[in-house]
């Protein structure tokens, strides 16, 4: 039964109560049509319980806008939502991605992930082309979707709104592949389920990396704000060979936006709960809010935590990723890069969880404590051991 306004409705109950659906919940497309945003395609989801969230139909159906009884969860960067067609993927040396880096969910692959880097491309049989160029995290963000339908669907009195479309990153003699997405929300619900297949549409060999770029910011993101997490060891931090603890930010507890920050990124080896999930969120207790991310460790068995925590930026991320934070020669050294053949596909099962309320937080935050006891110091000392990563 669909859970709205504090009690339950049968599909005949609240089909009696308006002329359409769409009064209370629904899914929508609509486009934008101002400036480097201008032309992109967007479907409004909004599911009655006050969750409402936009999804980025041209940027390879990425997340964008995403909000609670109107406070903030996902961030915005000050690049927008640029239109593809501006995009320049090798420009500035492999860093333009970040001028197509914002919102809730920033996709990473297909083929790369990751820093810059330059690799072998035998595979693909065409003598011209000796190596793969790849910029930094890969082509799929900026790449539009086919939309391939959207809407409700109901199953008895429980009401699914959903959409799915198909992103091709294809090009001659290289890489096609194929994300199938379906995003998901229940009427009345909180979460937002995201299901991907990647697939190899092509005859060559191709390498596979994937990666969710989660960017939470402000008012979850504030001072005092906790990053909650089941942390088996803390596995890499990018700043620990210099000065660890020269900006007096560790992973733990976040501080309010600070001037000239230096990006701060860590691995953690995370636990898995007992269904082999991974859980982690970014709570602020003050406010009694929360977002949280599902994941199994079986499809991302690297976790990273971003922290931009520069005045103007300010967002934090969560980080799934195939593979460990050193790239893919360190994945191809390590016989852990994963190759796709002809018809070959991955999945990957994602929830992305609203925590509206304290209780919520506190429940939440004790289910992953009770997986493992994360870190009790705020600068704990990278191991330097990355666990080996076995395919299924």
């Amino acid at each position: 039964m669909a859970q709205l306004y504090q009690r339950s409705y049968t599909r005949r109950e609240l089909a009696a109560h308006t002329g359409q659906l769409s009064q209370f919940a629904g899914v929508r497309l609509m486009t934008l049509d101002d400036g480097v945003e201008r032309g992109v395609r967007m479907l409004e989801f909004r599911t009655g319980s006050g969750l409402r969230f936009t999804v980025m139909v041209d940027r390879a159906m990425d997340i964008a806008d995403c909000e609670h009884n109107g406070r903030a969860v996902g961030w915005h960067s000050p690049s927008g939502f640029q239109n593809p067609a501006l995009h320049q993927y090798e420009g500035e040396g492999g860093l333009a991605w970040f001028r197509a880096m914002s919102g809730l969910i920033v996709t990473c692959g297909l083929d790369h992930i990751l820093f810059m880097d330059e690799d072998d491309a035998t595979q693909y049989n065409y003598g011209p082309k000796k190596t793969v160029k790849s910029s930094l995290h890969g082509r799929v963000c900026t790449i539009p979707a086919r939309l391939t339908g959207y809407g409700e669907s109901w199953d008895g009195d429980q009401c699914t709104l959903w959409a799915e479309g198909i992103v091709a990153q294809s090009t001659v003699f290289g890489e096609d592949l194929h994300l199938i997405r379906r995003i998901e929300a229940t009427v009345g619900g909180d979460d937002i389920r995201l299901t991907d297949r990647v697939m190899n549409h092509g005859f060559y060999r191709t390498p596979h990396m994937y990666c969710y770029h989660i960017n939470v910011g402000h008012p979850i993101l504030a001072e005092g704000a906790r990053y909650v997490a089941p942390i088996k060891d803390v596995v890499w931090a990018a700043h620990a060979g210099d000065d660890y603890q020269k900006q007096n930010v560790g992973y733990r507890t976040m501080p309010a936006p600070q001037m000239n920050f230096d990006e701060q990124v860590w691995q953690h080896d995370m636990a898995p709960d007992a269904d082999g999930k991974v859980k982690v969120a970014l709570v602020n207790d003050a406010i009694g809010f929360g977002f949280a991310v599902e994941t199994l460790k079986s499809q991302f068995p690297a976790m990273y935590e971003w922290q931009n925590l520069q005045a103007g930026h300010y967002a934090l991320g969560i980080e799934p990723s195939t593979n460990h934070v050193y790239g893919k020669q360190f994945a191809r050294e390590r016989d852990e890069l994963i190759w796709l053949e002809h018809g070959d596909e991955r999945r990957y099962d994602t929830t992305l969880r609203i925590l509206p309320d304290a209780e919520a937080v506190r429940a939440y935050c004790s289910r992953i404590a009770d997986v493992t006891p994360a870190p009790e110091v705020d600068y704990p000392v990278p191991s330097g051991l990355f666990p080996k990563i076995v395919r299924d």
